[in-house]
């Protein structure tokens, strides 16, 4: 009888753990918080795409080149929470969009990727705008917990539980970085957009995406955040891409006309 006792008991905790790690369903909080599930963990019912994202065991993951995976079941709200998880492939490069024009959430493997060597363009930072104030990925492979906060002007990105982005982009100090995504051709005042998973060529997993709509009355961490530090060879070879884009950008103008 004993034997039997233990057993069910064991077989109690499978099915309790089981139930722990279903990562796609809201738990009780969060469906009081007011989020609403991106993903059913089964499809990608919802989402547009070009054949080149599936589902594997409850996770979105990219197969091939054909283009970004678009949530186009609602737009983004203007005042926001969006919550997900990630992991990427070593040396592997993507990208969360989440409003229009270049409103990016990096997603990277920092030590083998080019893009690791700048903290402005490295994981969690908005990308060419804001770096984030420590490294907090884990090893390719691992999952990830993203956040991004956006309400009024204020522009939050989180990485595993820290908050390692905090901007408000109407506040002068931060005109220079204003400035340099506003070259790239972004527009921090821009609004409406559907979110979009990038596809940058690499193997890239998504999976645990929920969003909620921020009111006036739902408080947000206001506590500052201070980037890391950016080299001077990083800042050379940051100056060199913009000018490049700048170009390009100038000389697709040109052959219009």
């Amino acid at each position: 009888m004993r034997l039997i006792i233990v057993s069910v008991v064991a077989i109690g905790c499978i099915a309790s753990t089981a139930v722990a790690q279903s990562p796609n369903e809201l738990t009780a909080d969060e469906r009081k918080a007011g989020f609403a599930s991106l993903f059913n963990g089964e499809n990608l019912d919802g989402w547009k795409h070009s054949g080149n994202w599936v589902v594997n065991d409850g996770v979105i993951a990219r197969e091939d080149r054909g283009g970004s995976l678009v949530y186009t079941a609602a737009k983004v709200p203007d005042d926001f929470e969006l919550r997900f998880q990630w992991k990427v492939a070593p040396g592997s490069n993507s990208g969360i969009y989440y409003r229009p024009t270049q409103y990016e959430y990096q997603i990277l493997d920092n030590k083998l990727h080019r893009d690791g060597q700048n903290p402005r363009t490295s994981a969690a930072s908005l990308y060419f705008c804001v770096a984030p104030s420590v490294d907090a990925t884990k090893p390719p492979g691992e999952w990830n917990t993203g956040r991004v906060v956006c309400k009024g002007t204020v522009i939050q990105h989180w990485l595993n539980g820290k908050k390692v982005v905090h901007i408000d982009y109407a506040d002068p100090k931060w005109k220079s970085n204003v400035e340099m995504l506003k070259q790239r051709g972004g527009d921090l005042e821009a609004r409406g957009a559907n979110l979009n998973l990038q596809d940058h060529g690499d193997p890239v997993w998504y999976r645990n995406l929920r969003m909620r709509e921020l009111s006036a009355d739902d408080p947000i961490d206001m506590s500052p955040v201070t980037p890391a530090e950016i080299s001077d060879d990083a800042r050379e070879a940051e100056r060199k891409k913009l000018q490049g884009i700048i170009e390009r950008r100038e000389a697709a103008e040109q052959n219009k006309n």
